[in-house]
């Protein structure tokens, strides 16, 4: 295969890839795309819970004062109708204080009753607003997720299309090249640092990716474009690029070191090795 048409199918597996993995990505991170909505229910939910336990203490209490407030009354109403059979100044003085007691108590009772019973109807309103607003959220969410697996299912279609394509770009080519030529593709992507993509040019013995300085041996191999090689920096796929021998490299970018270390950590040591040694031998001859 010339090689023109490496390159060539290099360029489009390069557009099938950078679609693939940002889909595979957009895929993976969707299940965490409406976990802040459903925090957000649950906490709702939690504090439905809550005032469903507060309404039923004060519930409780507004019970026991109008228990107490009725006691009270009885016991008044009793006092009240002694009156009519006592005989002696001191019965008289007792009742009356009993009487008078009890009034002052059932005043005390209805005041605290009044109190509890607005709580209470605060209370209820409450819980029908947030049973209204968990109806809603629970609503929105449910549909939401509905639209989420609607697009996965998409993307995982567009998925299989992009497989397809790739299949057909990666016959004749070689496996080694093809698997190491996706994974600089794949870190790139995944990092999101990639500006100039897999493939890249050569300009005065300088890869234009990573702006770093090829060994002069090296860069003539480039330039004969008999072989696909990569960056022993920055592992992008180089190649010529006619009328570049005038560039100035006192010109060119500094390094960008940020970049070659995320390729760095991303590449194995076997790799590195095996370039280093392809570079010794070059050097040598």
């Amino acid at each position: 295969m010339e090689m023109t048409e490496v390159f060539e199918r290099l360029k489009k597996l390069q557009d099938v890839l950078v679609q693939k993995y940002e889909i595979e990505a957009e895929i993976e991170e969707a299940p965490g795309r409406h976990s802040k909505d459903n925090e957000l229910l649950q906490r709702q939910k939690q504090e439905y819970i809550n005032l469903g336990k507060e309404y039923e203490k004060v519930k409780d209490t507004v019970q026991n004062l109008k228990a107490q407030l009725e006691e009270t009354e009885s016991k008044r109403e009793a006092a009240e109708k002694n009156m009519d059979s006592i005989t002696t100044q001191r019965e008289y003085e007792l009742l009356s204080k009993e009487i008078s007691d009890a009034e002052l108590a059932a005043q005390q009772l209805r005041k605290d009753l009044q109190k509890e019973e607005s709580v209470l109807a605060d209370l209820d309103e409450s819980m029908k607003t947030a049973e209204e607003t968990i109806k809603e959220q629970d609503e929105y969410l449910r549909a939401s997720q509905e639209q989420l697996a609607s697009d996965i299912a998409e993307k995982r279609v567009r998925l299989e299309e992009l497989s397809k394509e790739e299949g057909l770009l990666i016959p004749d080519l070689d496996p080694e090249m093809v698997f190491k030529f996706e994974r600089i593709i794949k870190s790139k992507n995944k990092n999101g640092v990639d500006k100039e993509g897999g493939i890249v040019a050569v300009k005065g013995n300088v890869c234009n990716g990573c702006h770093m300085i090829l060994p002069s041996q090296f860069a003539n191999e480039v330039r004969k474009g008999e072989s696909v090689l990569f960056c022993p920096y920055c592992s992008r796929v180089l190649y010529y690029l006619e009328g570049s021998e005038t560039e100035n490299i006192e010109d060119m970018p500094l390094p960008d070191e940020e970049n070659n270390q995320e390729v760095d950590d991303f590449l194995d040591d076997d790799d590195e090795t095996e370039t280093t040694e392809d570079l010794s031998m070059m050097e040598e001859e």
